[in-house]
């Protein structure tokens, strides 16, 4: 049985979305949320350039409806990758932190659903259940507090990650997937300079640091390409969006055995829900009908 292409494309953004996330701990407090914003920004351009020079990439021939879309959901994107930097800069645990930030595809979904009149099934309704459970268990508070830290930090990327999937799905319903990259990862270049103008210059990087910035913008970029990808290639935003969020998977693991990062039982358990909950959501009863925008791009 061969692989669909949009699930080979949406395996690949798991696995280079998993690498990504625990780059940022690696950081550590070497530059702000916003500086990794900025410093990252330098690691996508070789894929950008790599677009900008590809034959698939007709910025003149491609539907202006589509390039705001895109371009509006990479501005999103930037934004909620900032609150997730600072959300691990201030000392959260990365299995707990992207686990929970995972669950940006309820946005997404949400959106789906109700514009896009896309169907959920009794098991991706399950999931949806399933996350309010996570998000219960990482919020049980000792303190008293509505709230707990981990969540609020988590809220933002939720939101921000989540509409920014469901713009993807919409801006690819109109553009190639090369296109969409382009301007969708083209999106970070300003974000990226109006944050370099407007926080701090950090002081001497070390090479350590530098190599950690560039790759951090590579396999965040990289990912966002391979979904890209895989919205042209067919398949619903229902289904692709939770299951390239299943990157936790990779995530969590090297989290706690290179970073020596220890994770309570309740954590354990709310970490397993949130997994069981993109599982869940990923789950189609029957397949997708393809939504291509250039038949050319199926394989």
């Amino acid at each position: 049985m061969i692989m669909p292409a949009w699930l080979t494309w949406t395996i690949v953004a798991l696995l280079s979305w998993g690498v990504w996330a625990v780059l940022a701990k690696l950081l550590g407090n070497a530059v702000s949320a916003e500086q990794s914003q900025a410093l990252s920004t330098l690691g996508l351009l070789p894929i950008l350039l790599h677009l900008a020079l590809s034959k698939r990439t007709p910025l003149r021939e491609a539907s202006r409806k589509g390039l705001l879309l895109a371009l509006v959901g990479g501005i999103v994107t930037c934004l909620g990758n900032v609150a997730y930097y600072a959300a691990i800069g201030r000392g959260e645990k990365v299995a707990t932190v992207v686990s929970l930030t995972a669950l940006y595809p309820l946005t997404t979904i949400l959106l789906a659903v109700i514009i896009l009149r896309e169907r959920l099934n009794g098991v991706q309704l399950a999931g949806i259940a399933l996350s309010f459970v996570a998000i219960w268990l990482f919020n049980i508070q000792g303190g008293g507090e509505l709230l707990s830290r981990t969540v609020v930090y988590a809220v933002l990327p939720i939101i921000f990650w989540g509409l920014s999937g469901f713009l993807q799905k919409v801006a690819t319903n109109h553009l190639s997937a090369e296109v969409a990259a382009l301007v969708y990862l083209s999106a970070f270049i300003p974000v990226g300079v109006f944050f370099a103008l407007s926080e701090p210059w950090p002081g001497a990087l070390n090479a350590r640091t530098w190599v950690l910035v560039l790759a951090l913008g590579f396999f965040l970029a990289f990912g966002n390409f391979a979904i890209l990808a895989a919205f042209a290639r067919g398949g619903k935003a229902a289904v692709i969006a939770p299951l390239g969020s299943l990157y936790p998977m990779i995530s969590v693991p090297i989290a706690v055995l290179l970073l020596r990062e220890t994770v309570t039982k309740r954590e354990i358990v709310g970490i397993a829900f949130a997994l069981a909950s993109v599982a869940a959501l990923s789950w189609e009863s029957a397949p997708a009908k393809p939504v291509i925008a250039n038949p050319e791009l199926e394989s």
